[in-house]
């Protein structure tokens, strides 16, 4: 092998559990984030579902 790869994969190859880590880590962040949010957004959906039912409650009690 080619002394100057030799060098490079010595110094790259114990780093590689850390990059792959950080990878994974940055992706569970991701996933997290979005389940989240559509968490939130379904909630908001169901809040703004249950405003329009009371405004039309509202405007019927007063027709």
């Amino acid at each position: 092998m080619d002394p100057i790869l030799a060098e490079v994969y010595s110094t790259v190859l114990p780093a590689a559990p850390f990059v792959v880590a950080a990878y994974v880590g940055i992706w569970v962040v991701l996933v997290v984030y979005v389940f989240v949010l559509s968490r939130r957004a379904k909630r908001t959906e169901r809040d703004l579902d249950a405003l329009k039912r009371a405004l039309d409650a509202r405007d019927r009690e007063h027709e």
